[in-house]
């Protein structure tokens, strides 16, 4: 058992096939001072599947393999067993199972799962980022997101962003407030990653109102004043004027509705006008 020998062939990194392997040699009570495992990766052709034969042959080693693409699973399949050496194959037995099972084509793209697992990093960093730079937190934001989200309190920035962060975006609010100066770094930001969030001042009025209350406070403090919303509107007006970027009205819009159309922008599928 002392010179046993497990060769991982897989058409990606190999990773699978060999932790498959090391969960198995795990239950016997083998030597691994020498070279037990030997992982040959990223086979993509009949000649390299070859090799693996030639290997196992003058090893007297066991084949493990993870191989996707139905014709290579096949060749390396026939050519092991007119070899006689003993091999497992990790994952055809199943992806037949799945394939019978569902109305769905696989893939059959090698190393798809290390693309999943990059898509879920891409979406943890979007997220962190946008809790990092909420609320225009940190002007150093700004160059790194990909969308860069205006407008006065109550216009859904903070939901919008984290939807977006879901869908992989960085993303930055900027609050504007009357009394505090905007980032100088906001005016020489790329306006096309700019979204100014415009909004009618009675959606407005309704929605602060309705704040007030969930806070226990009155609804006839200046945060819900017509007069106090008309003066940051105006000045949200002129913020995006200065800055010449595109504009959406959320007053009667969802998130996603909102959210699909700051996508389409930024991905350049569609321009917003207004």
């Amino acid at each position: 058992m002392s010179h046993l020998k497990v060769i991982i062939a897989s058409d990606s990194v190999g990773e699978t096939g060999e932790l498959v392997a090391k969960a198995c040699l795990s239950q016997f009570n083998i030597d691994e001072s020498g070279e037990v495992l030997i992982r040959y990766p990223y086979i993509e052709t009949e000649e390299h599947v070859d090799d693996v034969v030639d290997l196992a042959k003058s090893k007297s080693a066991i084949v493990v393999f993870t191989i996707i693409t139905p014709e290579l699973r096949k060749y390396i399949y026939e050519e092991l067993q007119a070899e006689e050496i003993p091999s497992v194959d990790i994952m055809g037995p199943l992806m037949n199972v799945l394939k019978g099972r569902t109305a769905e084509q696989p893939y059959y793209e090698p190393g798809r799962v290390h693309k999943l697992d990059e898509d879920y990093f891409k979406k943890i960093e979007a997220i962190e980022f946008a809790v990092k730079y909420d609320d225009g937190k940190d002007a150093g934001g700004l160059d790194k997101a990909d969308i860069v989200l205006i407008g006065v309190s109550r216009t859904s920035k903070t939901p919008l962003s984290q939807f977006l962060a879901l869908k992989k975006y960085k993303v930055m609010n900027v609050p504007l407030v009357p009394e505090v100066v905007p980032p100088k770094e906001l005016f020489h930001v790329d306006k096309k990653k700019c979204i100014g969030l415009k909004i009618n001042p009675e959606t407005l009025n309704k929605i602060r109102k309705e704040r007030l209350q969930q806070l226990g406070l009155k609804d006839t403090a200046s945060y819900a004043n017509d007069k106090r919303i008309q003066e940051e509107l105006e000045h949200f007006n002129a913020t995006i004027d200065r800055i010449g970027c595109p504009v959406i009205d959320v007053s009667e819009k969802a998130i996603e509705e909102t959210a699909n159309e700051i996508m389409k922008h930024v991905d350049g599928r569609v321009d917003i006008k207004g």
